[in-house]
């Protein structure tokens, strides 16, 4: 199954399902269409978001703030938004396509 990633205004913006206090942080793949990520990071305090944003923004090699969660704050299931990728090069920086 391909990432899918739709093309918003100045960037794009994909589905992320996330799994925290894993034993390492990594991008796992992609199920259902959005990009799998584990994360040693705990689901408190935001810990997780912000450790998400770090991975991305490193993968993807553009800034933290770059990058945003724009939906699904507190849950597992997350919409990103990349600033100034088009989702081409989103999905060849992951390397999912």
């Amino acid at each position: 199954m391909l990432l899918k990633v739709v093309a918003v205004a100045g960037g794009s913006r994909f589905a992320v399902r996330v799994q925290p206090r894993a034993s390492r942080s990594e991008i796992v793949g992609v199920q259902d269409a959005a990009l799998r990520v584990r994360l040693t990071a705990p689901p408190v305090d935001g810990q997780a978001n912000v450790a998400l944003v770090a991975l991305l923004a490193q993968r993807l090699d553009v800034r933290k703030a770059d990058v945003t969660i724009v939906a699904g704050q507190t849950g597992r299931g997350k919409w990103v938004e990349v600033v100034g990728l088009t989702p081409e090069e989103v999905v060849r920086r992951l390397g999912v396509g």
